[in-house]
């Protein structure tokens, strides 16, 4: 009897594939790190064939470090970092160019120019997608590339060329071209979805230049995809679930009701407020988006993204060297404690919500003759529940309710002290779940929704635990002076209103 569910989990930085029982208790992992190209300031690129390659790695290892066969996986799941563009040669499946990362800010003038020539161009944008004309999206990205590599705008209009999110790379190669499809939440994020009437939209096509023949079938995020290639992992395996790596993150936490919040702290920062049936457009630069798609009807969810969160930590660790492993932090900044003059802006490809600023670059502010390693190690903490801040205060900007519980997952939620300082600036109770790789266990819990392992979304809620509950011990006149030094130092690298 199959009994187990890998989820591949493919992320900014590494690859990662776990495999969960049916109660969503983690069995076994591998992850694999592949490599950060950065050609010039402010791109972001990754190789997707060394993404394959870490994906094929993973789901191997796992199967062998838990002595798994395929025929006790019942399905697989993915989940992806978004906004990633791959265009890929139909015939052969090899990319025409490195995979521009959604950190990518090299079509910051492109977007620029769009709005300068149509005034109209953001409105229309937002209204359709529920997204901004932003560098961070896919469409800018894979105009680029069929601009920039010969030959390869015809190629995409005569229909040899396919476009997708790495989700949709994956599959492709997984199921040996047989299947070229996306799924619902990925395809909100590329700028080019018509998230109302959930099918590509030609108004967005023509504006980003990018032919209708390359999109992938866009699926709902529970569905049938395919399977793999038998000789890949053993047999055919169904791959039965996909969502972007936020909205996956949601679901595993059990955020199924309008008005639940979560947020993920991984490479980026993401915050995701279940709006239920309603598609909000925000006055403050937040995302409406696709929360997830089951048997054809929609949440929306709206979304503030963050693009530094983890990736300040690993700068500390790979970029100055101040630390020499992430599990160091906690240690040193509890040593400093969270009043020590010192701010970090880490605005390293530019700023996101709300700002939405490409051009602003990462800062240390405050800097003393007494500042040691530890006040720049805790800076580098306190900046991602500073930005949270930044979120919450525009949702609620937006008409969403005091937010009382926030439940948060991704790798830096392990750590306590980043956790109680959340939830002391943004005074608001925290939960921390059992497990916090959620995004990966939303993807698992999409696929077994699909083969029929849950019954419904209520069951699935009923698997959610709560490890830890952090409440706020923050004065309030302590909290507005720390985040008023924060809003201070965020001015001062902003270059645009």
């Amino acid at each position: 009897m199959s009994q187990y569910i890998l989820s591949i989990d493919q992320g900014t930085t590494s690859t990662r594939a776990i495999l969960f029982d049916t109660q969503g208790n983690i069995v076994d992992s591998a992850q694999q790190e592949f490599t950060q190209f950065f050609p010039a300031d402010g791109w972001v690129e990754h190789d997707a064939e060394e993404i394959w390659d870490s994906t094929l790695t993973v789901c191997r290892e796992v199967m062998k470090k838990s002595d798994t066969s395929a025929g006790s996986i019942a399905a697989i799941g993915i989940t992806n970092q978004r906004e990633t563009a791959i265009v890929w040669d139909r015939a052969t499946g090899k990319p025409i160019h490195r995979a521009i990362v959604w950190q990518d800010r090299r079509t910051a003038a492109t977007c620029l120019q769009l709005k300068k020539e149509n005034s109209h161009a953001e409105q229309l944008v937002q209204s359709i997608s529920g997204l901004l004309v932003d560098p961070y999206f896919s469409a800018t990205k894979v105009a680029w590339i069929l601009d920039e590599v010969d030959g390869a705008r015809q190629r995409a209009e005569q229909g040899e060329l396919a476009f997708g999110t790495v989700d949709s790379f994956l599959l492709w190669r997984l199921t040996g071209g047989k299947s070229h499809k996306t799924d619902a939440t990925n395809a909100s994020r590329t700028n080019l979805f018509n998230i109302h009437l959930q099918d590509w939209d030609d108004r967005l096509l023509d504006l980003f230049k990018v032919p209708r023949a390359m999109l992938p079938e866009v699926e709902d995020s529970a569905a049938d995809f395919g399977e793999t290639l038998p000789e890949l992992l053993g047999s055919a395996i169904p791959i039965a679930g996909i969502a972007g790596d936020q909205q996956a993150a949601l679901i595993g936490q059990a955020g199924f009701k309008p008005g639940m919040i979560k947020s993920t702290y991984g490479t980026g920062c993401f915050m995701i407020l279940n709006t239920g049936t309603r598609a909000l457009t925000s006055e403050h630069r937040l995302l409406s988006t696709v929360a997830y798609r089951l048997k054809g009807e929609v949440t929306y969810g709206l979304e503030g993204s963050i693009f530094i969160a983890g990736a300040a930590i690993q700068w500390l660790r790979d970029g100055i060297e101040l630390i020499e492993n992430a599990k160091d932090t906690e240690a040193m900044a509890q040593e400093v404690g969270v009043d020590h003059g010192v701010y970090m802006v880490p605005a390293f490809t530019g700023l996101g919500a709300p700002y939405w600023d490409p051009e602003a670059r990462g800062a240390l502010f405050g800097l003393t003759r007494d500042t040691g390693i530890k006040a720049i190690v805790a800076a580098g903490l306190q900046s991602v529940a500073y930005q949270t801040k930044d979120l919450i205060v525009a949702m609620q900007a937006d008409g969403a309710e005091q937010t009382t519980t926030l439940r948060v997952d991704g790798g830096m939620a392990a750590n306590n002290w980043v956790v109680q300082f959340l939830s002391d600036i943004l005074d608001v109770e925290v939960d921390r779940p059992e497990v916090i790789e959620t995004t990966a266990l939303g993807a698992a819990y999409l696929a077994g929704l699909q083969v029929g392992i849950y019954n419904s979304l209520e069951e699935i809620a009923g698997l959610w635990h709560c490890q830890r509950h952090f409440t706020p011990q923050m004065s309030a006149s302590q909290r507005a002076k720390l985040y008023d030094g924060w809003i201070n130092a965020v001015q001062r690298v902003r270059t645009m209103d």
